[in-house]
């Protein structure tokens, strides 16, 4: 009995002896001292909290090195690796968590839309429900400030540049022919339904070292990771049908979706008069899918698109009394594939894989002209999150594009081609000094295999929280993009052309309330000249071309003054001018106006279970040449202006009535003027407009949810 006492006492003072002390403050960056703070060891049961002076002290029988983990709502969790005799008197200093809702964002010349954007100056229901947008996400973003509104085409023209200055992706994969073709007049519509994205990232300048081969704007399309429902939504509507978003989703981990549509204007071009003398009214038929499989630390997701259209039409031309007939089929496939997987150690692997198929088969008052385009685009991307104050990635791409072209005039053929394979690689970092203070640098190297070039693209942005609610960013960027196709089979040595931005950006938020004021200068050189009225092959093609654009850009948004009504008002100021293309001289091109305005209003009436949406747009006057004038480029249009309304009515939960009509007032817009080609008697020369398709757009539908609880149009 007395062994065992023995063996009891020295087990105790050996246990006694074990013990170590873990202790010391916890304080904020302003030396203030943090209550409550979880502070413990990892790994084991040892911890404790702080008290009001911030102090804790708790014991351990750890004896060798150890983790020390320090945590608190809204600061960086404290990490300490070290031996356990070393951690008695422990200052921890807290930082800010950049992760808090107050913290800067990096957003110069970025425009989002998303529920997980903390800048989002549009919510992804806006796309369809926009009045005049009419479910083209094109038409909801032309409502937004830096684009300059051109009807008669219908494609995003950003900050000065041109329609094909700006690219689109769809999760982060390009898309090398994101609208339908049409010809002169009428407007062309992006090929993808809005049903399958859930969030879209709007560049108009400054945008990430990511993205090359794109002079003005990017256009990033995110389609939804994880559905959280099956459902089917089926459309019946004025101008055809269709499924759009069949859900299906089963195992948990996978799912698709499923959208497709026919739309067929003949009927409703009888019932609605047109600008336009339609020998085949426009018809098309498209599907999309997207699977997901979502992985333990991962996603792989697969999107595929199938398009086809075809229309004639007889132009009028006032040197040409009987018009000229136009003719145009398409056919076009466009697929990725999406690969996510995090890896040990914070690093982050996304890999990408995009192939594209379009062909047109045009008829030109006799003249036959068949084109092809097959196109590939890899990528991958590591990045590594050190902590939530320093992030890198790196990237790889490639691109790869074959074009062909064939003419046929009369019995005579001619047949022209280009093969391109442009390389890219990128690195960006971002910096979060503070949750107030925030950069992100990047650089980009592009190899354009044709004219043998490697060009480097510096990109910079910086962001400082001025305030609570106020912040202001910084952003430079140098870009670059290799001439269409449709150039390059004349001359296949053309170096790509080249633009910088520099842009200061000002962002208030508060309670539902947003306000947005950007300033830019662009600065453009090698831009594509060439001698004659068009391309062709005896045409003197250099890259000697130069020009600027700079402006002010101001958009607001208010979803809370008064109940049940959201609205926005955007309004851009541009001055540009350039010498490009066939230009005499420097000048404003026809697509750029000095003002262009939009104010989208919505409201919930909740006793007529409605949703009344209105937008106003106006667009100061185009440039364009008067013979009769001296000079190039020397008149302008009168301002175009549209009134557009909509009405959303919610029959129950899975039914939605939806009619919309566009330029309601029906007035005239002109966009250009066609002069005769020989004056008249007293030496003037004649002139039609050209102006709208159609005085008003009249848009009905229904649209019916099968197998879901909720509507969309219910959480407005």
């Amino acid at each position: 009995m007395k062994t065992l006492f023995l063996l009891l006492i020295m087990t105790l003072s050996i246990s006694s002896l074990a013990q170590t002390i873990v202790s010391g403050q916890v304080i904020d960056e302003k030396n203030i001292p943090v209550l409550g703070a979880n502070v413990y060891l990892k790994g084991t049961y040892d911890g404790t909290t702080t008290d009001i002076d911030g102090k804790f002290s708790f014991e351990t029988t750890e004896t060798s090195t150890v983790t020390l983990v320090a945590s608190f709502i809204g600061y960086e969790d404290y990490i300490q690796q070290s031996d356990v005799r070393e951690l008695n008197g422990v200052e921890i200093r807290f930082r800010e968590s950049v992760n808090s809702l107050n913290s800067v964002i990096l957003n110069a010349g970025t425009l989002s839309a998303g529920d997980s954007s903390k800048a989002s100056a549009l919510k992804p229901l806006d796309i369809v429900t926009t009045a005049g947008a009419v479910g083209d996400f094109v038409g909801a973003l032309q409502t937004l400030p830096g684009t300059s509104a051109n009807p008669d085409d219908g494609r995003l023209f950003v900050r000065g540049g041109s329609g094909e200055e700006t690219q689109v992706f769809i999760d982060n994969s390009r898309v090398f022919r994101p609208f339908v073709p049409v010809t002169g007049n009428i407007p062309t519509r992006g090929r993808f339904s809005p049903f399958l994205f859930d969030g879209i990232s709007f560049s108009t300048g400054g945008y990430s070292a990511e993205y090359g081969d794109a002079l003005s704007s990017v256009l990033l399309l995110n389609t939804t990771d994880i559905p959280t429902e099956e459902k089917t939504d089926l459309q019946i509507m004025s101008v055809g049908g269709g499924v759009g978003g069949n859900t299906q989703i089963w195992g948990g981990k996978n799912s698709v979706s499923v959208n497709a549509s026919y739309i067929n204007l003949g009927p409703y071009n009888q019932l609605i008069p047109q600008n336009n003398q339609f020998e085949d009214p426009y018809e098309s038929i498209s599907g999309e899918a997207v699977y997901r499989h979502q992985l333990e630390k991962g996603m792989f997701k697969a999107y595929s698109a199938y398009s086809y259209s075809n229309f004639s039409i007889l132009q009028e031309d006032i040197n040409i009394e009987d018009g000229i007939f136009f003719g145009l089929k398409n056919g076009n496939y466009y697929g990725n594939l999406n690969y996510e997987q995090r890896l040990n150690n914070d690093w982050k692997m996304e890999t990408g894989l995009s192939l594209a198929h379009d062909r047109n088969d045009i008829n030109v008052a006799g003249t036959d002209v068949d084109t092809r385009e097959n196109a590939l685009h890899a990528k991958i991307k590591l990045r590594k999150r050190y902590n939530n104050y320093f992030k890198i990635h790196y990237g790889v791409e490639q691109f790869l594009i074959n074009y062909k072209e064939g003419v046929v005039i009369e019995d005579n053929a001619f047949e022209s081609s280009v093969n391109s394979s442009n390389s890219g690689v990128f690195t960006e970092a971002e910096v979060f000094l503070s949750k107030d203070l925030a950069f992100k640098a990047g650089v980009r190297a592009d190899y354009y295999g044709l004219s043998e070039e490697l060009l480097i693209s510096p990109r910079l942005s910086a962001a400082i929280s001025v305030s609570k609610n106020w912040q202001a960013s910084i952003a430079y960027g140098q870009f670059y993009q290799q001439a269409q196709n449709n150039i390059l089979q004349y001359n296949e040595q053309l170096a790509p052309e080249s633009a910088e931005h520099y842009i200061l950006n000002f962002l208030y938020q508060k309670d539902g309330r947003m306000l947005r004021a950007e300033t830019y200068y662009k600065n453009y050189s090698s831009l594509l000249t060439y001698d004659t009225d068009r391309p062709q092959f005896d045409s003197n093609f250099e890259v000697n071309g130069d020009g600027y654009a700079t402006g002010l850009d101001i958009f607001w948004r208010d979803e809370k003054t008064v109940k049940n009504l959201d609205y926005w008002i955007s309004y851009s100021y541009l001055d540009t001018e350039r010498q490009y293309l066939n230009f005499q001289e420097t000048a404003t091109p026809n697509f750029a106006s000095s003002h262009n305005f939009s104010t989208v209003g919505k409201y919930w009436v909740e006793d007529l279970k409605s949703q009344i949406g209105i937008t106003y747009n106006y667009t100061s006057g185009r440039t364009f040449t008067n013979p009769n004038l001296e000079g190039f480029l020397n008149d302008k249009t009168a301002s175009f202006q549209s009134l557009n309304l909509n009405w959303a009515y919610l029959i129950d939960q899975q039914k939605i009535v939806f009619l919309s009509v566009t330029n309601i007032l029906g007035r005239e817009n002109i966009f250009n003027y066609q002069y005769s080609n020989t004056p008249d008697q007293m030496g003037n020369f004649d002139r039609r407009s050209i102006g709208q398709a159609a005085d008003r757009f009249i848009f009905v539908g229904f649209f019916l949810t099968l197998g879901s609880n909720d509507n969309q149009l219910d959480n407005l």
